[in-house]
This record gives C-alpha cells, sequence and structure tokens, in this order.
C-alpha cells in the first residue's frame, strides 16, 4: 500500500511543480503550440481550396480546348469542302477550255483542208487545162492563141460540167 498512497513530503512539492509547469505551459506554451496548429490547418485549407480551384480550372480549360477542337475540326471539314468545290470548278474550267481549243484546232484543220482543196482543185484545173490545149492543138494540127485555147477550153468545161460538182 505503502507504494500505491504517495508520500507527502514529496507530493506537495511536485504537485507544485507540476501546477507551476502547467500555468507556465498553459501561458506561453499552449498558445504557441495553438498557433502552429491554427496556421498550419489554415495552410492545408489554402491549400486545399487552391487544388480545388485549380481542379476547376482545368475542367473548365479542357472544356474550353474541347470546344476549339470541334470547332477546328468543323473548320477544317468547311476548308476540305471550299478545296473540293473550287478543285471540281478548275476541272470544269479546264475541261471546257481543252474542249473549246480542239474544236478550234478541228475548226482550222477544217478550214486547211477545204483551203487545199480548193488550191488543189484549181492547180488540177490549170493542168487539166493545160492538157487539154496540147491534146486539143495536136489535134487539130496547128497552134492557137492562148486566148483561142482558153476559149476552147472553157467549152469544154461548160459542156462537161464543172470539176467542183
Amino acid at each position: 500500500m505503502e507504494m500505491l498512497i504517495p508520500n507527502l513530503g514529496e507530493f506537495i512539492p511536485t504537485l507544485i511543480a507540476f501546477i507551476v509547469l502547467v500555468i507556465i505551459l498553459a501561458k506561453f506554451g499552449w498558445p504557441a503550440i495553438i498557433g502552429i496548429l491554427d496556421r498550419r490547418k489554415e495552410k492545408i485549407e489554402s491549400d486545399l481550396g487552391a487544388a480545388e480551384e485549380a481542379r476547376v480550372e482545368g475542367e473548365r480549360t479542357l472544356e474550353e480546348y474541347k470546344a476549339q477542337l470541334a470547332d477546328a475540326r468543323q473548320e477544317a471539314a468547311t476548308i476540305v469542302a471550299e478545296a473540293k468545290q473550287q478543285g471540281a470548278a478548275v476541272q470544269a474550267d479546264l475541261t471546257a477550255q481543252a474542249q473549246a481549243e480542239a474544236d478550234q484546232i478541228v475548226a482550222k484543220a477544217r478550214d486547211e483542208i477545204e483551203s487545199e482543196k480548193r488550191a488543189a482543185i484549181a492547180e488540177l484545173q490549170s493542168s487539166v487545162a493545160d492538157l487539154t490545149v496540147a491534146v486539143a492543138s495536136r489535134v487539130v494540127g496547128e497552134d492557137l492563141t492562148d486566148a483561142e485555147h482558153r476559149k476552147l477550153i472553157e467549152r469544154c468545161v461548160d459542156e462537161a460540167g464543172s470539176l467542183d460538182a
């Protein structure tokens, strides 16, 4: 039992020392410790608030990026569609221009052919006239004047019909 009941000679100074220690700690230690804990609590709350704000800002930024990406995709699709339309228009223009050039070349070739045909017919008529004069000279046996030859040829041609027909 002596172990459980303290000795009053030791108990009172120990009790006084404990009370003085509690008073000193209550006056100086606890406010400092409580202040440190309060500052730490405020910092943690502040950090949590900042983290929440950063999360909200991140989500907002993500939504903005998604909207910008959708706009960019839409714009790209529009640009591609416009480019296809412009390409089709250019192709149609080039095709029409090539067709017009081909038509011009064909018309020019036809004109040249017609011109060459007329030249060949004229040359053929001249050759036939000269040949006819030569044949007529031999047949008649005398030389005719050039005017007489021409008159004779024209009469023969009129009787035989034109070479153009």
